[in-house]
């Protein structure tokens, strides 16, 4: 079993920065292929923002390539999000996802690819 437990969310104004961590823990051998952090706003789809392939390949959404940066520990598959000149838009709920399927290069950004996930942060950015 696998269980993702994300943190680090809160609220922030316009321009700030915060970092999410995503604590992987798990009581079995299991297979990665890429992980992953995605968002979903009120009334809106979940979308990928940014992903790193077991390859340290990355990967990350227009919407927030320059201002996001995902990052993992070295001997750990805890996962990072460092978010830099946040923007109303960025409100959101987000979660990290694990791919267990199948690897793709670079990492893929699509919900249909990850089917292990946490139950999310918030993220609030006010102007």
């Amino acid at each position: 079993q696998v269980t993702l437990v994300e943190s680090g969310g809160g609220s922030v104004q316009a321009g700030g920065s915060l970092r999410l961590s995503c604590k992987v823990t798990y009581t079995m051998y299991y297979i990665w292929y890429s992980m992953a952090w995605f968002r979903q706003a009120p009334g809106k789809e979940r979308e990928g923002i940014a992903a790193i392939g077991i390859d340290r390949s990355l990967s990350y959404a227009d919407s927030v390539k320059g201002r996001f940066t995902i990052s993992q520990d070295n001997d750990k598959p805890d996962l990072y999000l460092q978010m830099n000149s946040l923007k109303p838009e960025d409100t959101a709920m987000y979660y990290c996802a694990i791919n267990p399927r199948r690897r793709l290069d670079p990492a893929p950004l699509g919900l249909e690819n990850y089917n292990l996930w946490g139950q999310g942060t918030q993220v609030t950015v006010s102007s």
